[in-house]
């Protein structure tokens, strides 16, 4: 009990600090303004998958034959990877970084839940159900303080545009996530599975990076921003992410990730000169409120009678 207490602590900090790594991208992404949102998310996801793939050769070696065997639930975790980018940056560069994020990453937790609840009968706890209506909450505040600002400056078409693709973007994300796990409970180690899913995406990216990505190579400045993206939040923070797949289950993975909206949108006020009003800053509290509900786990007082 204690050890798998513990197991699911580290996958729970696992996916706290990939988050905060993922809230930077779009700030990151305003330093390289002369590059298309879908060459960011080419160099990202696909560089960041290939290195996935790179360290994870032994190990997706040594699992090919139960990758033959599960080469559907492969494809389908690989495709999603490949769309996912190009959607999410898309739909940040059309309604802005706060409300990019906050739709692709706070529709990811429902739309996870309806996977597993549609394609594995699993059911969700009322606590966790109530959290994610918090959080929920919250990325509906931010998004309603954003896109008043954006409707004020004559933008509210690429706000809607932005969050249908950010709805895309939600999908894939959740799609890949409960891909990923079920090669890891298919008896894949969770390296591997994440190494080979994203490797294989991150090739399905390579033709739109060849296309759209030669002003990464026009300026330092923005090579470094595309090396940023690759190798700290895409490689380290999906390394960790992974790590964390393998110890609790994906739902509770993409609801903890609900932070990232709110890192991204504190970055967005401090770095970017984006302004948050006071409804946006509500909408963070209540995020941060809804990881403090889902994670910090229940104390069950032994004084107390069992009735019969």
């Amino acid at each position: 009990m204690i050890v798998a207490r513990r197991e699911r602590m580290l996958g729970i900090l696992a996916v706290l600090f990939a988050s905060v790594l993922w809230g930077s991208t779009g700030t990151a992404a305003t330093f390289a303004p002369d590059v298309s949102p879908l060459a960011i998310g080419a160099v990202a996801m696909g560089l960041g998958g290939l290195l996935q793939a790179l360290i994870s050769a032994k190990g997706i070696i040594a699992s090919r034959h139960r990758f033959s065997q599960n080469w559907r639930m492969l494809l389908t975790g690989a495709l999603a990877v490949g769309i996912y980018p190009l959607a999410f940056y898309a739909s940040m560069h059309l309604a802005g970084v706060t409300v990019g994020t906050v739709i692709s990453i706070g529709s990811a937790p429902l739309l996870s839940a309806l996977i597993e609840y549609s394609l594995d009968g699993q059911r969700l706890s009322r606590r966790w159900m109530t959290g994610a209506a918090i959080g929920v909450a919250g990325m509906i505040l931010l998004c309603v303080a954003e896109s008043a600002g954006h409707a004020a400056t004559g933008q509210g078409s690429g706000v809607i545009a932005g969050i249908g693709l950010g709805l895309l973007a939600g999908l894939t994300y959740a799609l890949y996530s409960w891909a990923a796990r079920h090669l890891m409970q298919r008896g894949i180690g969770s390296r591997a599975a994440m190494g080979a899913t994203f490797g294989l995406g991150g090739l399905f990216l390579m033709p739109v990076l060849f296309v759209t990505g030669g002003p990464l190579l026009a300026s330092w400045n923005n090579a470094a921003v595309g090396a940023y993206m690759a190798l700290i939040p895409m490689f380290v923070g999906y390394v960790c992410f992974g790590y964390a797949l393998a110890r609790i289950p994906a739902s509770m993975a993409t609801t903890i990730t609900l932070l990232e909206p709110a890192v991204a949108a504190v970055l967005a006020v401090l770095i970017v000169g984006e302004r948050l009003p006071a409804l946006g800053w509500t909408g963070i509290g209540l995020v941060v409120l809804c990881l403090v509900f889902i994670t910090v786990p229940l104390k069950r007082r032994g004084s107390l009678p069992v009735s019969a």
